[in-house]
C-alpha cells in the first residue's frame, strides 16, 4: 500500500500495469449479475420470445454500471460502506425500513443463487446418483450438501486474502463466459434478429413480467450494497492518516482510486451483459419455438439442448450453471454480512449466516417444488428491492456532507434519478398487473 501512495504523488497519468492493483472489486460485484436468477429469466426469455428481450439487458447493464460507480464512489469518498452510511445519516426508523427490505432482498437472492448451484451439481452428478436408486430430491439434497461446503471453502479463501478471492471469482466468471462461447458456437444465431432485439426496444403484456424479473436479476440490490464495501480492503492503508499534507494525499489517492474502479467495472460490467446476451440469444436459437414443458424447468431446458445442440452444450450449459451458483452465492453471503454488520452495528459471524440463509433453499428442494418457478419469483422479489438500496444511495451521493469533492454532478444525479423512477415505475405496473388479472 505505501507503494501505491508513493504513486498517487508521483504519478499523473494511469497506467496499466498500476490498473492491476486496483482491479478485482467490479468482477466480484459482476457476479451477481450472472447468477442462477439470470440463468432463468434469460433462457425464458429466448425461449418464449425469441431476441424480443435483448434490449432489456443492454438497457439493465447501462443501469448497473452507474449503479456500481456510485456505490464504489461512495465507499471510497467515506471509507464505509453503504449500509452504515444509512446508519449514521438517516433516522432510526428509516434504518429500521431499509434493513427489512435489504434482508428480503438478500434472501431472495441466497435462495436464487444457492438453488443454481445445486442444480448445476445435480445436472453434471445427478444421473449416475439417479441409477443407482436415490430420488431427485435425495440427488438435489446432497447437492445442497456439497454446495454448502464449496461455498464454506470460498469464504475460506477470502478471510485469507481478498486477492486471491478475486482470482478465484474472475476465474468462474471466465468459465462462464467461456461455456457460453461454446454455446452460441454451437446454436448458430440469427445476428441480425439479434441486433434488432438489442437495439429496437419492445414491450408487452406477456412480456413485462420477464421483462422485469430479467432487470431484477440484473440491477442486483444487494450488489449495491456490497460493492461499497469491495472498496475498503484498498483503503485501509490510508485510515491512519490525518495531517492536512495527508489529507491531500488521501483525497488524491481517492480520486485515482474512483478512475480505476470506473475502468474495472466498464470491463466487469459489459462482460457480464455479453454473458448475459448470449444465454437469452442461445434460448432464442436453440429453444424458441419448442413446447412450454421444455422450458419449463431449468433442468428440462438442458435435456432439451442435448438433442439439439449436441452433448458438449448440455455439458456447458451445466458447467456454467455450477460456477454461477457457486461464485454468486458465495457473494450473496458476503452482502448479507455487510448489510447485517452495516445497518445493525453488530459482529455477524459469516459462517453462520451461510448456515441460516440455507435453510429456505432446503425447504424449496425438499418440497420438490418447482426450482425455475421459484428463481423467477425470487428475481422479481428481487427488483421490487432495488429501490430500498439504490434511494439511500441517490440521497448520501447527493450530499456534499457526506461525499465531499466526490459529491454527484447534476447530470450524474439526474440519471440516477431517473434509474430509480423508471424500475419503481415498471414494479408498479407488474403490480398492478398481478393483482388485476
Amino acid at each position: 500500500m505505501q507503494a501505491a501512495q508513493q504513486e498517487v504523488e508521483t504519478s499523473g497519468k494511469l497506467s496499466l500495469r498500476e490498473f492491476w492493483k486496483f482491479a478485482g472489486p467490479a468482477f466480484v460485484a459482476s457476479v451477481a449479475y450472472i447468477d442462477p436468477g439470470n440463468f432463468a429469466s434469460n433462457i425464458v426469455g429466448g425461449a418464449r420470445y425469441g431476441y424480443t428481450l435483448l434490449w432489456v439487458l443492454l438497457w439493465s447493464n447501462a443501469m448497473a454500471m452507474l449503479v456500481q460507480y456510485l456505490s464504489a464512489k461512495l465507499g471510497i469518498a467515506t471509507g464505509k460502506t453503504l449500509p452504515e452510511s444509512c446508519r449514521e445519516q438517516f433516522s432510526r426508523p428509516v434504518v429500521w425500513l431499509l434493513w427489512v427490505g435489504a434482508e428480503i432482498s438478500a434472501i431472495a437472492t441466497d435462495l436464487a443463487e444457492f438453488l443454481g448451484a445445486a442444480l448445476g451439481f445435480y445436472l453434471l452428478f445427478g444421473p449416475a446418483l439417479l441409477q443407482h436408486g436415490l430420488s431427485r430430491t435425495a440427488v438435489m439434497l446432497l447437492a445442497a450438501g456439497v454446495t454448502t461446503v464449496f461455498v464454506f471453502l470460498l469464504l475460506l479463501l477470502n478471510q485469507r486474502g481478498f486477492r486471491r478471492f478475486e482470482g478465484v471469482i474472475i476465474a468462474l466468471v471466465s468459465a462462464i463466459g467461456f461455456c457460453y462461447a461454446v454455446e452460441i458456437f454451437l446454436a448458430h444465431p440469427d445476428w441480425h434478429r439479434a441486433a434488432v432485439g438489442v437495439l429496437v426496444p419492445h414491450l408487452s403484456h406477456e412480456t413485462l413480467y420477464i421483462a422485469v424479473a430479467m432487470l431484477g436479476a440484473t440491477v442486483m440490490p444487494h450488489v449495491i450494497y456490497l460493492h461499497s464495501s469491495l472498496m475498503q480492503p484498498r483503503m485501509s492503508g490510508f485510515a491512519g492518516l490525518g495531517t492536512v499534507v495527508d489529507s491531500h494525499r488521501l483525497q488524491s489517492f481517492r480520486q485515482r482510486y474512483l478512475r480505476y474502479e470506473l475502468i474495472d467495472i466498464i470491463v466487469a460490467m459489459n462482460g457480464a451483459w455479453l454473458i448475459n446476451s448470449a444465454m437469452l440469444i442461445m434460448a432464442a436459437a436453440a429453444l424458441a419455438g419448442v413446447s412450454d414443458d421444455a422450458v419449463s424447468k431449468l433442468e428440462n431446458a438442458h435435456q432439451t439442448l442435448g438433442p439439439l445442440l449436441g452433448p458438449m452444450a448440455q455439458v456447458a450449459f451445466a458447467v456454467a450453471l455450477l460456477c454461477s451458483g457457486l461464485s454468486s452465492s458465495t457473494i450473496g453471503v458476503l452482502a448479507g454480512q455487510v448489510v447485517i454488520e452495516g445497518f445493525l452495528a453488530v459482529r455477524f459471524p459469516i459462517y453462520l449466516r451461510r448456515l441460516i440463509t440455507i435453510v429456505p433453499a432446503i425447504i424449496v428442494i425438499a418440497m420438490g417444488l418447482d426450482e425455475l418457478k421459484v428463481l423467477l419469483l425470487s428475481q422479481a422479489v428481487l427488483s421490487f428491492g432495488i429501490p430500498f438500496a439504490l434511494v439511500p444511495l441517490l440521497i448520501l451521493t447527493g450530499r456534499a456532507g457526506v461525499m465531499g469533492r466526490f459529491r454527484n454532478l447534476r447530470a450524474t444525479a439526474v440519471a440516477g434519478w431517473l434509474v430509480a423512477s423508471l424500475i419503481i415505475a415498471l414494479n408498479g405496473v407488474l403490480l398492478w398487473q398481478l393483482l388485476v388479472g
